[in-house]
């Protein structure tokens, strides 16, 4: 039987909760979480998505998570889904969806996943509700794409093209005039490679000492920065061999941060952003990632992030969501309210 919410005793209020931590493969990152869930008193055990099913026949809920029986986790906590064929996906997605109809809080659920998975409709999101970030075209014309690169060609601006579902700075190239080819343009890329999408973001020149920042917001605060330094030419991710270093979370970076999260609806986010060459006190949101590691930025900020996320699930959503239930509603999805560390 699990306690009341309104033990005095945090790790005795969750003592007997079961968390179950979505990932497809195990590592720093589940480690690091199983540690910090222990010492809350709760027990987490991690799950590949691949493994689970629907089985209207498994009583009563017709969902199946190895290691739970015939119950469902108190919560869940999504590390990686594991990619595959777009059925696949489909299904793994579809069992998050159906955790969360179940009244399993999901951190992050799929609908915010599916948002931030998905960079043109993140771009969209990011637009729509006046977050700044680069110019972006998405479609499945190449001749559209064409067009789009003469045009910002002819202004002297050059586009990044990058695959539509991807991380860790894979596949992105720059396109524009070519100073190999005395400064002609060169065509657009075959879009095979790009599965015949075509996602074009505007390029902004960091300068020859370019950099990009990541900042980790957590429950609507931002709660970590750091500045990605070098990598692979002007790709300046982590797993691209970028030099993480502190960074200090400025009004401007941790609200546009916020913002870009809260705009996705995310419950916590690595939020990729650069600085404006034309206004240096507002940044541009590059990226928005829903299942964001850690690593690098934990190396270089004295906070437990691990530790703070699993704060926030068990004191925020999973609490939330409880309150919700126990006044005969719905389980709740929390609004994240816009608060600076």
């Amino acid at each position: 039987m699990t306690l009341a919410l309104s033990d005095p005793n945090p790790v005795n209020a969750h003592a007997n909760l079961r968390i179950a931590i979505m990932c497809d493969e195990t590592g720093w990152h589940t480690g690091r979480l199983k540690k910090a869930f222990r010492a809350r008193g709760a027990e987490a055990r991690c799950i590949d998505l691949a493994d689970c099913r629907i089985d209207t026949t498994w009583e009563p809920h017709g969902l199946v998570l190895p290691g739970f029986g015939r119950t469902l986790p108190d919560a869940v906590f999504v590390r990686g889904i594991a990619g595959g064929t777009f059925e696949q996906v489909t299904l793994r997605l579809g069992i998050l969806h159906a955790l969360r109809e179940s009244g399993v809080p999901v951190y992050n659920d799929a609908r915010a996943i599916e948002r931030s998975v998905d960079k043109s409709m993140t771009s969209f999101l990011l637009h729509r509700n006046g977050v700044p970030t680069p110019a972006t075209w998405a479609g499945e014309s190449a001749a559209f794409a064409q067009r789009v690169l003469m045009r910002e060609a002819a202004a002297g601006r050059q586009v990044v093209l990058k695959p539509l579902f991807g991380s860790q700075g894979h596949g992105l190239k720059r396109l524009g005039a070519s100073r190999a080819r005395g400064g002609a343009l060169a065509p657009l890329p075959s879009l095979k490679p790009y599965q015949q999408v075509a996602y074009l973001q505007r390029y902004v020149d960091g300068g020859r000492s370019g950099f990009d920042w990541r900042v980790l917001v957590i429950g609507g605060r931002a709660v970590a920065a750091m500045r990605r330094i070098g990598g692979k030419g002007w790709i300046h991710n982590f797993a691209q061999g970028a030099e993480c270093q502190p960074a200090e979370l400025d009004l401007p970076l941790a609200q546009t941060a916020i913002r870009a999260t809260h705009a996705l609806g995310l419950d916590y986010a690595g939020v990729d952003l650069i600085p404006d060459p034309r206004d240096p006190a507002r940044p541009l949101v590059l990226e928005v990632n829903g299942v964001a590691a850690w690593r690098g930025l934990q190396s270089v900020t004295p906070v437990d992030i691990a530790a703070a996320l699993v704060d926030d699930l068990l004191d925020r959503k999973l609490a939330d969501a409880r309150r919700e239930l126990a006044q005969g509603g719905e389980p709740a999805v929390a609004t994240l309210p816009g608060r600076h560390a």
